[in-house]
């Protein structure tokens, strides 16, 4: 633009200069043609005249394409914020419509639940506690003395008597196996509430585990989710088990690993001593075309081979042996011709290491395990050491102490208002795990009988802080604080926790209806108590405990 103002004042100057009249000839006459002059300055005035309109007009147009480039990078500005902001509301909206999705599946099928609610009703036993009256010491006293102290005789003498069959029908398995080719059955031990003596459903199940090993030359390998190799989540507590040669991968003779030549002979081994090939390991009960041990084939090698041990020795009783669970190997019960039954559990085992952990086939229906990720999948069973440590911990406790009773009275809660409103995701190894629990945490001092009331308060607030939290540690993994005169493997100690809880997590239904019957049991503990010390005859008492809860 300043360029065309510099050519229209140029244009201006010249012609001034040009005019005629500005500067006259010297005569001061006018020239003859004067006419013709003065229609070329008209003829020169129009054409400066038709320049400048020219001129701006090129000006008038750089102005406006100067204002349409500026109104175009406005535009385009504009659209860019409006871009922005439409990015913006474009995630809100999702994150709205992510968080309206995840609330209806919360609250579907009827679950109208408000998330506040359900936080402000697990708050610490605070308002489930005082809406009932919590019995107090001498109703709990009178309580456990009528109905579970009563029991403590029946499950001595059931255990003798089981234990005793057990030993000669396993004598019998003994005798009827090939001990060249069959699995070597050691003796059987007892485990488990039984013989922890704090059982009070009836009726009475001892169970019993029964460790087992190869023929020679062949031994277990174990291998465990925490011995280094990475497991995923859902196997952890499990281990495989591994059948190899005794030599392999260790220091087995050198005849095996070196070529003798043909003039020389191994003085451990003859040719008659010669070890199977790899390809009959299904005759060590291994998973098809694996080392691995198949805990389905070791089922059904135990049950044969239990079935065999009765045939041998039954003349010597009056009573029938059956199995009384198909998916369970040794789940037994004895039937007397007046009617009676007893039923105990004899499950295989497998040794890990040289410690009182094993690898376990099945575990009794309605336990702690779930379905194992795989039949070459054994889960590890610590009750040895458990039954231990509460014999080496009751040493130095106060005489009549209270924890077992209050696992005794809990149990007893727990299973009836099962009974009521139908099972939960709580089992009886999980509340035994509380007591394990509180019993290295509190004083010895504490567990008093007279301290019965406050120590089962202790275990109910325990375990709802665990529901609330959805976590409960296994009591031996992970614990560093395992005392060292029970010579529990490092490896066990040193791994992460085990959340025993963690199926409340993958499942919430089935979380919703074990907190729902927690809090349930605790409104009707005063009423279940009252009802089997207060109302009933104390007559009956021995009557009450044939039911079963």
């Amino acid at each position: 633009m300043p360029v065309g103002i510099f050519r229209v004042c140029l244009v201006v100057i010249t012609a001034i200069v040009n005019h005629p009249l500005l500067f006259p000839k010297e005569d001061g006459t006018v020239p003859e043609n004067t006419e013709e002059i003065i229609q070329k300055m008209k003829e020169r005035e129009e054409t400066l005249r038709l320049e400048q309109l020219r001129l701006e007009q090129e000006i008038a147009d750089q102005e406006a394409t100067q204002k349409a480039l500026e109104k175009a990078a406005e535009v385009v500005e504009e659209s860019k914020e409006e871009k922005v902001r439409w990015d913006m509301w474009t995630a809100l909206s999702m994150v709205i419509f992510l968080l309206i999705e995840l609330w209806r599946q919360d609250f579907q099928e009827g679950n109208w639940q408000d998330t506040g609610a359900e936080e402000d009703d697990m708050a610490v036993l605070g308002k489930a506690f005082k809406g009932v009256a919590f019995p107090d010491k001498a109703v709990l006293a009178t309580f456990y003395e009528k109905r579970i102290l009563g029991t403590t005789g029946d499950m001595a003498r059931m255990r003798e008597m089981v234990e005793g069959f057990a030993d000669d029908l396993l004598e019998a398995l003994r005798s009827v196996c090939n001990r060249d080719a069959d699995m070597e059955v050691e003796d059987c031990m007892g485990v488990g509430s039984m013989y922890e003596n704090w059982r009070v459903r009836k009726p009475f199940v001892c169970d019993l585990i029964v460790p087992f090993a190869p023929p020679e030359p062949y031994r277990f390998q174990s291998q465990t989710w925490c011995s280094g190799d990475s497991f995923p989540p859902d196997e952890q507590g499990y281990g495989t088990i591994k059948v190899c040669r005794a030599d392999e991968h260790g220091t087995g003779c050198i005849c095996d690993k070196t070529k003798l030549g043909e003039d020389m002979l191994c003085l451990l081994h003859s040719q008659a001593n010669t070890t199977r090939p790899s390809s009959e390991m299904e005759d060590l009960l291994c998973f098809k075309n694996t080392q691995y041990l198949d805990a389905d084939q070791v089922m059904k090698w135990f049950q044969i081979a239990v079935t065999k041990a009765w045939n041998r020795i039954s003349h010597k009783y009056e009573f029938d042996l059956s199995f009384s669970l198909l998916d369970s190997p040794g789940a037994l019960k004895i039937k007397f011709r007046s009617g009676k039954s007893v039923a105990f559990n004899l499950t295989p085992v497998v040794q890990y290491e040289n410690s009182d952990v094993y690898f376990i086939s099945h575990f009794p229906q309605s336990s702690l395990a779930a379905d194992p990720p795989s039949s070459t999948h054994w889960f590890l069973t610590f009750a040895v050491y458990e039954r231990r440590f509460i014999h080496l911990v009751s040493k130095m406790l106060p005489a009549n102490a209270c924890h077992v009773s209050c696992l005794q009275i809990l149990s007893f809660l727990h299973g009836k208002q099962c009974s009521l409103t139908g099972p939960s995701g709580l089992t009886n190894y999980h509340l035994k795990t509380v007591m394990l629990h509180l019993l290295q945490a509190r004083p010895s001092q504490d567990w008093a009988p007279e301290k019965l009331e406050a120590r089962l308060q202790d275990m109910l607030k325990f375990l709802e802080k665990c529901l609330h939290e959805k976590k409960l540690c296994h009591f031996f993994i992970g614990n560093g604080k395992v005392p060292a005169e029970l010579g529990f493997p490092i490896v066990f100690q040193r791994a992460e926790p085990l959340n025993l809880f963690r199926p409340f997590v993958l499942h919430r239904d089935v979380y919703r209806k074990t907190v729902d019957t927690f809090h349930e049991m605790l409104r009707n503990m005063s009423a279940l108590i009252k009802e089997y010390t207060v109302h009933i005859p104390l007559a009956h008492t021995n009557g009450i405990h044939k039911e079963s809860l």
